[in-house]
């Protein structure tokens, strides 16, 4: 049984990951700074920091393959705190590439993002293009074998707290209404976590290896039509608010600009709906919402759409 670490396993996607990559048979260990709420008992838990060098090395230690989801994520949070974002998305992803080179890990699959190509995402783009990059040096000098996985727009269970559709959802439970900075008239691939997932496994194909992938959905669409799916599926009793007075935050049709290694896109054959993926995170935040102790707004007097 190959052994598999995860880093960043109690997160968004590499939570979804990590339970992926036990169904396929994988012994998966998962690192990351918390312990992961979604753990199961045949999984490792390892809890740390991956600026620990020595916590990290130890880790790699005998490991097969890692996966590298650990980052500063958000962009917000990353244009506000530069320096912070550069140690922990570069350094951080560095002291994981030379313990992969100096304990011969198979391969080294690392989650980058569809903003390599734009010229938007600040601090966090350009961290993530320079990742790409020093992972392209060490396959070029060391021959340590990689997959980069640039992901597009994710949605579903376990979403974190910037996450565009899972805050939208929120906002309209619990005060009537979305406000989306931008005209709505972006286009996107929305992809459910699960299905991003299972196409992360089949990352593991040969085929993929030292290579580039999209992974993003099949559905394509604006994203005021997305708000629109919301609203109706909630009885259209929320509101929807446009802030697009001088604001270029989002990219429109494409985020091409910067010009990194072409990438394959990788799109599964089966995949959830995503009308039907949206109502089930509608209910799952709802009650996370009613857990958490909070209000919403709306939920309990409408009967949502199926």
């Amino acid at each position: 049984m190959s052994k598999v670490v995860v880093f960043g396993g109690a997160g968004f996607i590499g939570s979804h990951v990590a339970d992926a990559l036990t169904d396929a048979g994988y012994e998966v260990h998962i690192f990351d700074i918390v312990i992961s709420r979604y753990l199961r008992e045949n999984q490792k838990m390892i809890i740390g920091n991956i600026l620990d060098r020595d916590l990290v090395r130890e880790t790699v230690k005998g490991a097969d393959l890692i996966y590298h989801f650990a980052a500063m994520a958000d962009i917000a949070e990353a244009k506000n705190n530069p320096v912070d974002s550069s140690m922990f998305n570069i350094m951080g992803t560095m002291y994981i590439l030379d313990a992969c080179r100096e304990f011969n890990v198979r391969r080294f699959l690392f989650a980058s993002t569809i903003y390599v190509y734009s010229d938007h995402g600040s601090f966090y783009r350009s961290s993530k293009q320079s990742c790409e990059l020093f992972i392209e040096n060490y396959h070029k000098e060391y021959g340590l074998e990689f997959t980069i996985l640039r992901y597009g727009s994710l949605y579903g269970s376990r979403a974190n707290g910037f996450n565009f559709i899972r805050n939208c959802i929120e906002q309209a439970l619990l005060e009537g209404k979305i406000v989306r900075k931008g005209d709505g008239e972006e286009i996107r691939d929305y992809i459910h976590i699960i299905d991003a997932a299972n196409a992360t496994v089949m990352a593991l194909e040969g085929e993929y290896v030292n290579n580039f992938l999209m992974i993003t959905g099949a559905q394509t669409m604006k994203v005021k039509d997305l708000l629109s799916m919301i609203k109706e599926i909630m009885n259209d009793e929320i509101t929807l608010i446009y802030d697009d007075e001088h604001y270029s935050g989002h990219y429109k049709i494409t985020p091409y600009s910067f010009k990194p290694k072409v990438a394959l896109k990788i799109t599964p054959k089966d995949f959830h709906d995503l009308g039907q993926g949206v109502l089930d995170n509608i209910y799952e935040i709802y009650q996370d919402l009613v857990e958490s102790g909070k209000n919403p707004v709306y939920g309990s007097s409408i009967t949502f759409k199926q």
